[in-house]
């Protein structure tokens, strides 16, 4: 007897051929609809009722998968919860697939052209990644349609039109990139969608939020959902420095691929923090009181600017491994050193030519990161082209050993290859062209509603000889293979700049600590440590790993006195010099207690930026607006 897989496979030439034959006759595909009823999300819980335009017979049914943006299948399949079928007035039994957890099996009834599925979605409450993560507090949540969905094998998500609603909670306000069809009470109707559209535009509500404009022509707004109404207080120059964002991505691409953006923000403490690109949105989450702290609100610079680019570069522009037809099949991450690792170089020069971050603050942001990287074993045994295969493996791995494992450093290490091409095309066309020049014919074009062209390596290669002739190729594959023990710094040396350390904290790991609550002493004594004195990571190879420290560790002790951050500062100043002095450490490992001694001499160490003379100053031509304000 056939498996239910390979009865459901017999579906799809009917599938496909009804499709064809409606789109070859002129005829619009049957939309199916999607009502989710939010009102029990302040209790983490969502309800869909969903009806699908299928024929008769055996039909298979996937839960999305692989989320776009997410390089992982972080489909969160565990919060579904109440799954019941029915068609032609009757129930229908379903069976999952007994290999494949996303998918479910089913045969519908002779004389049935639709299908009606019930489903619940429970918004999960401890830490997680992305969308599987919380989304939701008494006072707001985040729709992402992905979770409220069910999806026919065999078809394209462009091809399948979705009407959709939202019930809203009594007295919540929503914002949303989804065109809006019309109100009626608690309920939001959207315009008929793709489904690929609706997946790709979620929803913020809450009791308090807010919507700021920042350009038109397009518009442009940031939508503010908050768990307090103080929290939604913005500074007055918000907005303008918004639109000078606005305003440098015109020029550096010249088109906009969208009818309109909207930064969709939530500030909490209690939801998963993070950035998710969509093409016309962006679902950016952070800490509440992110808005009133100067610190805070660069760090919410480069996260905006960072997804903003993501219109561009990962929607517009999308590497031909990440094209996602039907959320099932397997995402192939090696050119995200381009998706991600482009944006990012882009998303920390934007700010500064936006005036979010001073030119000081953004050469801060690049020391840090250079030093990291610097500091970073892992790259021994593990190219930087391998962090990006692997991305599906890169953010679950835990920040344990992080610099000896390697995450996702195709972001940041990225960043420095991409200023190195930046500074290599302006060294040889003697500052005519730069990398503003391959942006602007490479993610640029007709622009107007959002589009997909994709691209691969030779493209890359060839849009960047057509800027400036150089064996890009070999650039890039040495840089994506190299084991070298030393991050790619040629970048910062052809800027006029190189890396230096001293005893002034640097700003942006200052920003950071203040965020995350725990202080970096990666540079020194080669360890993170909470503020509660737990060793969050240690360095291989550091003083704190040649002592016996490891991670989880929780201090107790520093020379005999009760630990604080300022009496293990103070030892580090006292053994400055002193060779024969150790910083002795009492630390508790599970319930054990150790005297470790870490053998340590050369004081607070935080990277900078430092000037050579002997180079024209290439950064600061490089953070120069290129709009006018």
């Amino acid at each position: 007897m056939p498996s239910h897989r390979s009865r459901s496979l017999r579906v799809l030439p009917v599938l496909a051929g009804l499709i064809w034959c409606l789109q070859a006759s002129g005829q619009t595909p049957p939309a199916a609809t999607l009502a989710v009823d939010a009102t029990d999300a302040p209790r983490q819980m969502l309800h869909a009722h969903l009806t699908l335009p299928v024929p008769a017979g055996p039909l298979t049914l996937y839960f999305p998968k692989w989320i776009p943006g997410e390089h992982s299948p972080t489909g969160p399949i565990g919060g579904l919860a109440g799954l019941q079928f029915h068609a032609g007035g009757a129930a229908i039994a379903w069976q999952r697939d007994p290999a494949d957890m996303f998918a479910f099996h089913l045969t519908v009834p002779p004389g049935a052209d639709s299908l009606a599925v019930d489903l619940d979605f429970l918004t999960p409450l401890g830490q997680s990644n992305f969308t599987s993560g919380p989304s939701a507090t008494p006072t707001l949540s985040i729709l992402s349609w992905n979770t409220v969905v069910l999806f026919p094998q065999g078809r394209s998500a462009d091809d399948l039109p979705v009407d959709a609603s939202l019930k809203l909670p009594a007295g919540w306000k929503y914002a949303t990139a989804l065109p809006v069809a019309g109100e009626a009470g608690d309920t939001v109707r959207f315009q008929t969608a793709p489904l690929s559209t609706l997946i790709d535009s979620p929803v913020v509500l809450g009791a308090h939020l807010k919507k700021v404009p920042v350009a038109q022509t397009p518009p442009h707004e940031i939508d503010i959902v908050a768990d307090s109404e103080e929290a939604l207080a913005a500074p007055a120059d918000f907005a303008g420095l918004y639109a000078n964002l606005v305003a440098e991505t015109g020029a550096l691409f010249g088109s906009r691929h969208y009818r309109d953006y909207h930064w969709l923000l939530t500030l909490s403490e209690k939801v998963e923090h993070f950035g998710l690109e969509h093409h016309e949105s962006s679902d950016d989450r952070t800490d509440e009181p992110t808005l009133g702290t100067e610190g805070r609100r660069r760090g919410l610079a480069g996260l905006l600017a960072h997804e903003f680019v993501h219109s561009w570069n990962g929607k517009y522009r999308r590497p031909t491994g990440l094209l996602d037809p039907d959320y099932h099949q397997p995402m192939r991450g090696n050119l995200l050193w381009v998706y991600e690792g482009l944006t990012e170089y882009l998303g920390y020069l934007l700010p500064a030519r936006s005036g979010l971050w001073t030119p000081a603050h953004y050469r801060e942001e690049v020391a840090l990161i250079a030093a990291t990287l610097d500091h970073e074993p892992g790259r021994t045994w593990r190219p930087l082209e391998d962090t990006a295969i692997a991305a599906q493996m890169g953010f679950g791995g835990g920040h344990e050993y992080a610099a000896w494992r390697r995450g996702a450093d195709y972001y940041q290490e990225s960043l420095l290859i991409w200023l190195e091409a930046d500074m290599l095309i302006r060294q040889a066309t003697g500052g005519k062209r730069s990398l503003d020049d391959f942006c602007h014919a490479f993610y640029g074009g007709p622009g107007g509603a959002p589009a997909l062209k994709p691209y691969t390596f030779d493209d890359v290669v060839a849009a960047m000889n057509a800027v400036a002739p150089h064996d890009w190729a070999a650039f890039f594959t040495e840089r994506l293979t190299s084991l070298a023990p030393h991050a790619p710094l040629g970048g910062l040396a052809l800027a006029g700049w190189k890396l230096a350390y001293g005893d002034r904290p640097n700003e942006a790991s200052e920003d950071a600590e203040a965020r995350s609550k725990w202080t970096d002493w990666t540079f020194s004594l080669g360890i993170t440590v909470k503020d509660d004195g737990t060793i969050r990571d240690v360095i291989r190879g550091g003083p704190a790993d040649s002592a016996g420290l490891a991670p989880g560790d929780k201090l107790t002790a520093i020379d005999g006195r009760a630990w604080t951050k300022e009496r293990l500062e103070a030892a580090m100043l006292t053994a400055k010099g002193a060779a024969a002095r150790k910083i002795e450490v009492l630390a508790m490992r599970n319930d054990f207690y150790r005297t470790f001694a870490i053998d340590y001499h050369d004081g607070p160490r935080h990277p900078h930026l430092e000037r050579d003379a002997s180079r024209p100053d290439l950064l600061a031509v490089l953070l120069k607006p290129l709009a006018r304000h």
